[in-house]
């Protein structure tokens, strides 16, 4: 099994980087010669790293900012212009249950909804058999894995029959569990679904107009065995490639990739809310990579999370800068959002609401020294907001993952915040 620290399995692998796909070239030791007086912008990166102030402007850790609900108003404000996220309004899209059943002592109920652009988002709610309601819930929130073909499926299990590649990822990142299903039998109602381009809300190549690169040629042969594991490997590739050319069209269309993800996640936390099964006042988010990711705008910019994990996605914009933006999908940009705010306090607008961030020592797709600083970036905010208690960031051994061991912490720190 390939190492989760090679750039093979990274979140997201750049055109420019495809060559190093097979590559057995570490993360973390391509960072032990970049961090020698030199960047990935070469000798522009101590100029671009010292553009960020620190503190940023609206960095609670600011002198100026001693008020929090002050701060809060005026940071949450430019966040959310920065972010650019379309406008949600307050209409609560139409449910329509396709399926429901038990399975591992789970009341399994496969669902899909219509967002006004794009095919129908497919989701998957897990709860407890005969359990007394209403629950606490949890938004359970993939990962980006370089895997677009798949979404909620990552995390989940709902029978005995399981896609090889998506036990794969399981053991490769999950140590072979499907936590959804996991944190739902301790008594949780936990919703997974398709965000965008992933899954269900994918782009199909049968949709694109023609560019000039990167023909999928297998559509034919896709549309005939989509799960054949050749076609999803093409698919995957090509929808690599495909990012840049998404991002750019959304920041031409004045939104960016967070925003529209984050309007995504938040309607189906809408969803989640307005559930008769569900206790609305109880109701966090987790996920892994680009579910950590997601966790830290969803977390950050909507106070109805209270309670969030970010697994494996933390760290600065100087590391960004300097090491790894090449690492990362383009759902992680915000232009302009480090004038303000480090990259850890995207995450840190919920202070003081309950917050863990788990990482790992080993993780190729960061520095580990900017990963302590962003850690003590959140404790400092925590502490100056009289709420130390409320954070919580681990440290473990290892290379990118959400392994058992992690997932016993986390599903503790929403038993201690949401079973109150």
């Amino acid at each position: 099994m390939t190492s989760a620290a090679t750039l093979g399995v990274l979140p997201f692998i750049p055109p420019v980087f495809s060559s190093f796909t097979n590559s057995s070239i570490h993360t973390n030791q391509m960072s032990e010669t970049l961090n020698e007086g030199k960047s990935i912008i070469g000798e522009y990166g101590s100029w671009a790293a010292n553009l960020v102030n620190d503190p940023p402007s609206l960095s609670f850790r600011n002198d100026q900012w001693t008020d929090i609900n002050s701060w809060k108003e005026k940071a949450l404000e430019k966040t959310k212009e920065l972010v650019a996220a379309p406008s949600k309004g307050d209409e609560i899209p139409n449910v329509i249950v396709k399926k429901a059943y038990e399975y591992d002592g789970l009341t399994i109920e496969e669902l899909e909804w219509q967002l006004p652009y794009g095919r129908k988002t497919e989701a998957i709610l897990l709860k407890p058999v005969n359990a007394q309601e209403p629950l606490p819930a949890i938004l359970g929130l993939h990962d980006h894995g370089g895997k677009k073909y798949f979404g909620k499926r990552k995390i989940t299990k709902t029978s005995n029959e399981m896609h090889p590649d998506m036990i794969d990822h399981q053991l490769s990142y999950y140590s072979g569990k499907a936590w959804a299903n996991d944190l739902a039998k301790k008594g949780f109602v936990v919703l997974v679904h398709d965000t965008f381009t992933f899954g269900s809300r994918r782009v199909k190549y049968k949709d694109m107009t023609p560019i000039p690169w990167g023909d999928c040629k297998t559509e034919g042969k896709s549309d005939e065995n989509p799960e054949k594991q050749e076609n999803i490997d093409i698919y995957n590739a090509w929808a690599a490639e495909h990012e840049h050319i998404m991002a750019k069209s959304l920041f031409s269309a004045g939104t960016t990739w967070p925003g529209v993800t984050l309007y995504e996640d938040q309607k189906a936390l809408d969803i989640l809310c307005n559930r008769p099964d569900v206790n609305a006042d109880k109701i966090g988010c987790c996920g892994l990579s680009g579910g950590g990711l997601r966790t830290n705008y969803l977390g950050g910019l909507d106070e109805r999370i209270k309670c969030a994990i970010s697994v494996g996605f933390m760290t600065t914009w100087r590391d960004l800068i300097l090491n790894k933006s090449f690492a990362h999908t383009w759902m992680t940009f915000t232009p302009l959002l480090a004038r303000h705010l480090d990259f850890s306090e995207i995450l840190g607008l919920r202070v003081p609401l309950p917050t863990m961030v788990l990482s790992c020592n080993e993780d190729g797709l960061y520095s580990l020294p900017e990963m302590k600083r962003a850690n003590n970036i959140l404790k400092e905010a925590f502490k100056k907001a009289d709420a130390s208690d409320k954070y919580s960031g681990k440290f473990y051994s290892g290379g990118h993952k959400f392994d058992n061991n992690m997932q016993n912490d986390a599903f503790d720190w929403f038993d201690k915040w949401l079973k109150v």
